[in-house]
């Protein structure tokens, strides 16, 4: 029963005071008092088996959901706008996954959200499914007409990767997802070891395992074992990183500020979020203000397809074969500048 009919229910269960029922009245409370413990049982256990709608309707404090629409969500979730007198909510579900994917989500909204650069969704709630799965609720941001302004976007990322540094080294608080794809993010102090070992290493072995690709595991780990010349000059600091920043994950809001979406964060090099950078559509006003608030390092060039190398080998295993000769012409050109 939908909660605000049984509320109304309640409302109006009232016992009759007329002189020819005077005789019924103990009757008639007993009987009203069980329907009223009836209809509560039976709104708690309407909330109780969907915990969306229990957290909108009490910690959400909202008093009605007015209507629930798709909107999306992608390959790998869904996506629901539930409209209430309380204003909006955004919510994702996922019939397959456990709310460790949507947990990692949350944590990396709430950390872009506290550096309070680029506008993110603030996230309100993660739990399970009765039925399986799981759900995120967040906050509702209307989107406008286009991306926004490429140099504003250029301009607060970088405000945000100079903001939150992280005293931990490179890494993160919880595993999350890339996609569907586990993103391990083991705390370590050196990052040329923490992207070889978390980033590139796990892809490839996640190649070998999935495809029986040993020629791109070969290749790839002699890169691995290579790469340290390409950081010569560099100064690299544990940064907060959206982590899976492409075209999709892009917006603006209804002023036409920017806004960035289902994150994949982790603390890294700052150059590692622009490994996205094939399907971003990222132009010459989006790194010339970037770099106006974080410095181009010396071999900038050099290392722009090495954070690339990552994004081609997480859509080969995601997707299929499609995407490997673009992560076998990366190390393999690598390993020719490299004399590997």
């Amino acid at each position: 029963m939908d909660a605000n009919v049984a509320l109304a229910l309640l409302s109006s269960c009232s016992p009759s005071t007329s002189a020819a029922a005077s005789s019924l009245l103990p009757r008639r409370r007993c009987l009203a008092s069980r329907r009223r413990a009836s209809s509560r049982a039976t709104i708690m256990a309407a909330l109780g088996d969907d915990p969306i709608r229990e957290w909108i309707l009490t910690e959400g404090k909202a008093t009605q959901i007015k209507g629930i629409r798709s909107i999306g969500g992608g390959c790998i979730n869904s996506a629901q706008r539930y409209d209430t007198d309380a204003g909006p909510f955004f919510v994702k579900t996922n019939s397959r996954i456990g709310p460790e994917m949507f947990e990692g989500e949350a944590l990396g909204l709430k950390a872009m959200y506290d550096t309070k650069s680029i506008r993110v969704p603030l996230p309100y709630k993660v739990g399970s499914l009765p039925t399986g799965g799981s759900f995120i609720i967040m906050e509702f941001i209307e989107f406008g007409p286009s991306r926004g302004d490429q140099s504003v976007l250029g301009r607060k990322l970088a405000e945000m990767h100079k903001a939150a540094k992280s005293d931990k080294g490179y890494g993160f608080h919880v595993e999350n997802t890339i996609g569907s794809t586990p993103q391990i993010n083991t705390w370590t102090d050196d990052w040329i070891e923490f992207y070889s070992k978390h980033r590139l290493g796990y892809q490839l072995e996640l190649a070998s395992r999935r495809y029986g690709d040993s020629a791109i595991l070969e290749k790839g780990q002699r890169l691995i074992n290579n790469i340290h010349p390409l950081f010569d000059g560099a100064v690299i600091e544990p940064c907060l990183l959206h982590g899976d920043l492409w075209s999709g994950n892009i917006s603006s809001d209804s002023n036409g500020d920017p806004v960035i979406l289902d994150p994949a964060c982790y603390y890294g090099h700052n150059e590692a979020e622009f490994g996205m950078s094939w399907c971003a559509g990222f132009g010459g006003d989006f790194y010339n203000a970037y770099f106006q608030v974080m410095p181009k390092q010396p071999g900038f060039e050099k290392r722009r397809d090495l954070y690339l190398l990552y994004h081609y080998l997480n859509h080969y295993n995601l997707f299929g074969s499609g995407y490997r000769s673009s992560a076998m012409s990366i190390i393999e050109d690598y390993l020719y500048v490299l004399a590997a």
